[in-house]
């Protein structure tokens, strides 16, 4: 039991500094033809139906851990959430309006304990911003229609795009579909 205790503990460190050791985001704004490090203005096609929502309206609506991820840019812990190990086939939607962001024919284990996708299923559906806390500089992502917190993209995924998605899984649900 101790050994286990201690495998995980490595693998939760060594998760926390590839979390926190993430590609610069100028490196970022050169992958998948975005002009600057900053894409909140950048129209997308659901981009014109924007959800906006007060406060007290979007804490009505979400759990606390989503409303925390999702409105005030937080995360979970690694291996913690409930997709970073989920298999089944389906769309991983936005947990606050809905938008259809990830196919699972593009999620991979990349190791870091979060659900980890190679691409989304229309980058006009994400938002890019230059993320600079925790003294980092990083590339968050988030939904284009609700502004909400997604995660991070990181330039060290697999082919095709060579880029890795890093989503908290309480940003998102999840719908199955038949094969």
């Amino acid at each position: 039991m101790r050994i286990v205790v201690i495998f995980l503990s490595i693998i939760s460190l060594a998760s926390l500094w590839i979390y926190f050791t993430g590609s610069d985001s100028n490196a970022m704004a050169n992958i998948k033809n975005l002009s600057k490090p900053d894409s909140t203005n950048q129209k997308g096609v659901n981009m014109d139906n924007k959800v906006v929502k007060s406060d007290e309206e979007w804490k009505k609506e979400l759990t606390p851990d989503q409303y925390r991820i999702l409105r005030e840019k937080g995360t979970e812990r690694a291996f913690t959430g409930k997709y970073w190990d989920h298999h089944d086939f389906g769309i991983y939607i936005c947990a606050a309006c809905g938008t259809e962001l990830f196919e699972s024919d593009t999620k991979f284990d990349s190791g870091c304990g979060w659900p980890s996708y190679f691409e989304p299923i229309d980058s006009s559906r994400i938002i890019y911003k230059e993320d600079k806390s925790f003294g980092m500089t990083r590339t968050e992502v988030m939904c284009a229609k609700c502004d909400g917190h997604l995660g991070h993209v990181f330039d060290d995924g697999p082919p095709p795009t060579g880029l890795r998605y890093c989503i908290n899984s309480g940003s998102m649900k999840f719908i199955k579909k038949e094969k």
